[in-house]
């Protein structure tokens, strides 16, 4: 059997991007090199070049593993399966519970994975990004937009372009995670400035009385 005869079925390539965020988060994008994965996981220096061609090319399945990842949480709390709402969100009615689910679930994502979501924003914006990865990059914003959209229909959400009001609302949040991330909120602890963000962002999404 082969050093990497334990991995099978894709095995490898997972381990690989585990263990490449791993790295990542401990010592920044210029601490990855795909022979340093192979020796850190006991596989053969050729084994990760089998599921990437080069170092970019990891970077990009971390990106896209990001957007993935990040998605499917977005998605789920879109869809009310994530993060229960609380007594403010009811009385903001289900959609309003379902945008506070949305900026929880991506706070706990940007704090979570910071170095990740850094890394995610850097490949995306680059010139030579794929069609794929921007692609999962907007869906991220369409996810929120959608919902904005699903508010305005039912009077819960002001008018407007919802593109723009998720890119508000995007705004928030990320700008919030940014500050946790370095240590400026102070004695704040991040679950109650997220719920005052929240609570302060929702009644700003509703419309004019």
């Amino acid at each position: 059997m082969t050093a990497d005869g334990s991995y099978h079925h894709g095995n490898l390539r997972a381990a690989l991007l585990e263990r490449a965020e791993a790295v990542l988060t401990a010592s920044g994008a210029e601490g990855l090199s795909l022979r340093g994965l192979a020796r850190d996981l006991g596989v053969s220096h050729a084994a990760p070049s089998r599921h990437f061609r080069d170092r970019q090319a990891l970077l990009d399945a971390l990106a896209v593993s990001g957007f993935t990842t990040l998605n499917a949480r977005l998605r789920s709390a879109a869809a009310g399966g994530a993060d229960g709402a609380d007594g403010a969100d009811e009385a903001a009615g289900p959609v309003g519970a379902r945008l506070a689910g949305l900026g929880r679930a991506y706070v706990d994502f940007a704090v979570g994975h910071t170095a990740l979501l850094d890394l995610m924003f850097t490949v995306k914006h680059a010139d030579d990004s794929s069609a794929e990865l921007r692609e999962l990059g907007h869906e991220s914003l369409l996810i929120v937009a959608r919902l904005m959209e699903e508010g305005q229909r039912t009077g819960a959400v002001r008018p407007g372009d919802p593109v723009r009001l998720a890119q508000v609302a995007f705004s928030t949040v990320h700008g919030l995670a940014t500050l946790a991330v370095a240590a400026l909120l102070d004695d704040t602890p991040l679950s109650e400035a997220m719920e005052l963000a929240l609570e302060i962002l929702l009644a700003g999404l509703r419309p004019g009385r």
